[in-house]
């Protein structure tokens, strides 16, 4: 969310931030309605005034026993009148609010220009992709032939994008889970949560879901949500709250599972288990103050390679460009690992510096002593994605008889097994 008088102090800066996004200028529309409301509001208090010097003459004119019915004929009036901006004044904050609750955030001065991911700015490339004998196969390929990863079995039992994992390669997916996770908390400090998997409208509006992206969610009949992320129900534990600037950051994790319609990607990695509805996430999130955010930035996207490292999966840093930066974030990198079977890096993690835009949305604020209450910084990162990461040690760790090596790190989470054979 924008802060208005940000918009009011410099209407060409907010414009031409908008640009960069692609966005016509709105700030002359935003300060029409901001200036509607001003207006409305100082007439209210215009009038309360006017019927409190009313109500002051009326007693007068009673207590020495005068005509007051044209005195009261005219607090009638202000009455009415008031009562009529009772309804203006709260109709114009809501559209206020509504034009500003969809305008995405503006970004920051480091973020490259450009359309669309073609545009990105890969900023360090770690780990060289293995060269294999033969040509290396895809996941769902050696899944399948392995026994241990059905689509038809899901599809029939919920349709299209969807997986079940079985036996050994759903082991594999939990040891991943966790590794990320003893990671997470016993090197990097985050503290451990485990969260909703369902949410309401003002948790998902906190984080920027909602209004906009309400085509991409999975709804409930109950009117809750299922979450696309733990960032979301992460970052709205911050929702409302006064925190103390002693106590930030505050670093949390979470691994759950995440529910997407995937709007808009029909024809899109539809084999496999690459884009799925349904899916598994370690997620972290640091709540900041201002002077933090960039430090805890580069710290978050650390965490989250030494993941990838640890696991010997190639990957590179990119810094997405204007046109490839999401709704809520100022700047983000994007971790790509190499997916052998498919000859291309992926997206395996988004790790996003919003500043104070969700904290806006969610009135999350820190003080220092005693001081006047500010808004903090939120950050969220994928430390991973959990299929993603299983997708990718099956293609990179794959062997030319279609079985699995299992990379060390994870053996003690394997019961010591080191490879994944046909079940």
């Amino acid at each position: 969310m924008h802060d208005i008088k940000t918009i009011r102090e410099d209407a060409a800066a907010f414009d031409k931030g908008l640009a960069r996004r692609g966005i016509l200028p709105l700030s002359g529309e935003i300060l029409e309605l901001d200036e509607q409301r001003r207006t409305a509001l100082a007439k209210q208090q215009e009038l309360q005034a006017q019927r409190n010097a009313l109500s002051k003459k009326i007693g007068e004119a009673k207590r020495n026993k005068q005509d007051s019915s044209a005195l009261e004929a005219e607090g009638a009036r202000v009455r009415a009148e008031i009562e009529a901006l009772d309804a203006e004044g709260p109709r114009l904050d809501g559209l206020l609010r509504d034009m500003l609750a969809k305008i995405p955030n503006l970004l920051d001065t480091a973020v490259p220009d450009g359309k669309d991911e073609t545009a990105n700015k890969q900023e360090k490339l770690w780990g060289t992709p293995r060269e294999f004998a033969v040509p290396p196969k895809p996941h769902f390929e050696l899944g399948e032939t392995l026994g241990l990863m059905d689509f038809a079995g899901a599809a029939k039992l919920a349709g299209a994008r969807f997986t079940v994992l079985k036996g050994a390669l759903a082991r594999l997916e939990r040891a991943l889970g966790q590794f990320m996770l003893d990671t997470h908390t016993g090197e990097f400090g985050y503290s451990e949560a485990v969260v909703p998997l369902l949410v309401n409208d003002a948790t998902m509006f906190g984080t920027g879901q909602l209004p906009k992206f309400a085509e991409d969610l999975f709804a409930t009949t109950d009117g809750r949500w299922l979450i696309p992320t733990a960032e979301v129900p992460l970052t709205n534990l911050a929702a409302g709250e006064i925190l103390s600037a002693a106590k930030l950051p505050l670093r949390m994790t979470a691994l759950s599972y995440c529910f997407r319609s995937e709007a808009g990607s029909a024809g899109r990695d539809v084999r496999g288990m690459l884009r799925q509805h349904q899916f598994s996430k370690v997620e972290l999130v640091s709540i900041t103050l201002p002077e933090q955010s960039w430090d805890e930035h580069e710290r978050m996207t650390r965490a989250a390679e030494t993941i990838l490292e640890r696991l010997g999966l190639p990957y590179r840093r990119m810094l997405l460009c204007a046109g490839d930066t999401g709704f809520s974030s100022a700047k983000t990198y994007d971790l790509e690992v190499w997916m052998p079977g498919q000859g291309t890096y992926r997206e395996i993690s988004s790790c996003s510096n919003t500043l104070a835009f969700q904290a806006r949305r969610m009135n999350a604020r820190y003080r220092v002593g005693d001081g006047k209450p500010d808004f903090v910084h939120t950050l969220n990162g994928s430390g991973l994605a959990v299929g993603r990461a299983l997708i990718a040690v099956m293609e990179n760790y794959q062997n030319e008889d279609g079985s699995i090596a299992v990379p060390e790190v994870l053996r003690p989470y394997m019961g010591g097994m080191e490879s994944i054979t046909a079940a």
